[in-house]
């Protein structure tokens, strides 16, 4: 993290956390999925952490890449491959994602979905916790240059969901990949991030904003909304560009 100065206290907090390698807590907006999500750094998580997810977050645990990553590692929009392949399978096209599909957004970040090749089945804790630390390695390697084939260390179809966020970020999509991702690149770290959304066991839908905040505070996590980093996300961009 660099000597910016944040103009919001718990934003700050919450990079320092990404940045130690600490969980956080994002809730997106009332006007989007209204939900919270756990968030780690892809470099850091543990099997008690994908353990923590499931029992704790019960969604999806997904893996947040950054949009130039992917386009150094050649993963694509999981919509764009099945519209590829929907000459050949009939029922593909008839369900690819459509524009206005989705209540939500214009588009959502599927990609693939890959276990790493040391893997077993890939789908216990420790089995998905080394898929996750191996896709924050190679995006790293990918980053600084170095020659990287993604099919040798992965295969696919596998049981970590890949997310690809938008070019610029919270510009152009403010998702729980997006804003993941922005707090992990204001903290200076590989921008690969874990998501999993908090759901309620009592009625089987997103936990309330006020009860996963309650929560956070419980575990001594810091607990952000996604309009305070997409406001200290814009200033920080404006600030590199100077």
């Amino acid at each position: 993290m660099d000597n910016f100065k944040f103009s919001d206290p718990e934003v700050k907090k919450g990079i320092e956390a990404v940045e130690q390698g600490e969980m956080v807590f994002i809730f997106d907006s009332d006007s989007r999925e209204g939900e919270t999500d756990f968030v780690i750094a892809a470099s850091a998580i543990t099997p008690d952490d994908v353990r923590w997810m499931r029992r704790d977050g019960g969604g999806l645990i997904c893996t947040a890449l950054a949009d130039e990553v992917c386009t150094t590692l050649g993963l694509p929009f999981m919509a764009d491959l099945l519209a590829e392949g929907a000459g050949r399978w009939p029922a593909i096209g008839d369900t690819v994602e459509q524009a206005g599909d989705l209540a939500y957004d214009s588009r959502s970040s599927f990609s693939i979905w890959v276990n790493h090749r040391n893997t077993r089945t890939g789908i216990p804790d420790n089995d998905r916790a080394l898929t996750i630390n191996k896709l924050a390695e190679i995006s790293e390697k990918g980053r600084n240059g170095e020659d990287v084939v993604f099919g040798d260390q992965f295969r696919a179809p596998g049981h970590v969901a890949l997310l690809r966020a938008a070019e610029g970020l919270v510009e152009n999509r403010r998702g729980q990949t997006e804003l993941s991702v922005a707090l992990a690149q204001m903290a200076g770290i590989t921008p690969v991030m874990v998501v999993c959304e908090m759901l309620d066991d009592t009625n089987g839908k997103a936990l309330s904003k006020e009860d996963a905040r309650t929560y956070a505070q419980l575990h001594g996590c810091v607990f952000l909304e996604g309009a305070q980093i997409t406001k200290v996300y814009k200033e920080w961009v404006a600030r590199q560009k100077k």
